[in-house]
């Protein structure tokens, strides 16, 4: 039954690789009007287990539902149709193409627009092209990237290369954005300016479930927290209750990290 609260639901998904199980019976709600984090240690599962959220990698057994429906088995490009959009941990642009260009093509899901249509009814096909460049326009300016609009990407820093990635993503309309290492790469500066782009878009209603390894972005960020260690759930709660929670720490977070915390409180004190 649809719950109006539930954006998407993993339902007991596996996913082996010739024998090994990469993710193992995993559950977990993302909840509307919230943003969910997805941490662990690197060989964990947590980009299986996106990559089976939006199709690119078909689980050996479970489901994912989308808006209380079954979206297994879906092709990529149906489900976001449907309202999944991601950017990748490794950036996925088009190197050779303006950013402006990077975002219309990111745009094409939601028009009408073939081939064959361009070819049969050119004005059409023309003014939905108009339509996909006046879009871009207002993304890049949503996302302060405007003034790059005619850059083509490969001559970009990589903050301006992962912006230009989510750009592309906003283009499609999504209702739940997948982010897959988002900080990865990032000087504390772009981080910084990159958490709020995504804090932004998230206030305008886009739901949003990340991958992240910086503690600090996913502390900021985060209402609710799924802890993966070899491919299983290990624990689950607001920032709070992962903070201390004795097997994240030992498994995920470090003697170390408990450390840096106690100091933190007691300086708080």
């Amino acid at each position: 039954m649809d719950n109006p609260e539930v954006v998407l639901e993993v339902l007991d998904l596996v996913k082996r690789f010739d024998g090994l199980v990469a993710v193992d019976h995993l559950n977990f709600k993302v909840r509307r009007g919230k943003i969910h984090a997805l941490i662990g240690p690197n060989g964990a599962g947590k980009t299986t287990t996106v990559n089976m959220i939006t199709g690119e990698n078909p689980q050996t057994e479970g489901d994912v539902l989308f808006e209380g429906k079954s979206i297994s088995g879906r092709p990529v490009y149906a489900r976001a149709q449907m309202g999944i959009g991601r950017t990748f941990q490794n950036i996925k642009l088009f190197s050779a193409m303006t950013v402006t260009e990077n975002l219309m093509i990111g745009g094409q899901s939601k028009t009408t627009q073939s081939l064959l249509k361009y070819l049969a009814d050119f004005r059409s096909a023309r003014k939905e092209e108009r339509h996909l460049r006046e879009k871009a326009k207002e993304v890049l300016n949503f996302i302060g990237m405007y003034q790059y609009r005619d850059e083509i990407v490969n001559n970009l820093a990589y903050g301006r290369q992962k912006m230009t990635e989510l750009g592309r993503t906003l283009m499609g309309e999504p209702k739940l954005i997948l982010l897959d290492e988002p900080a990865a790469g990032l000087n504390p500066s772009e981080r910084k300016e990159f958490i709020e782009i995504i804090q932004k878009v998230f206030e305008t209603g886009v739901d949003m479930f990340l991958i992240e390894h910086n503690m600090d972005v996913v502390m900021n960020l985060s209402h609710d927290i799924t802890v993966l260690n070899f491919g299983c759930k290990i624990a689950e709660g607001n920032p709070k209750e992962i903070l201390v929670n004795e097997e994240v720490i030992s498994a995920y977070l470090g003697e170390g990290y408990r450390r840096k915390m106690a100091k933190g409180a007691e300086g708080n004190a």
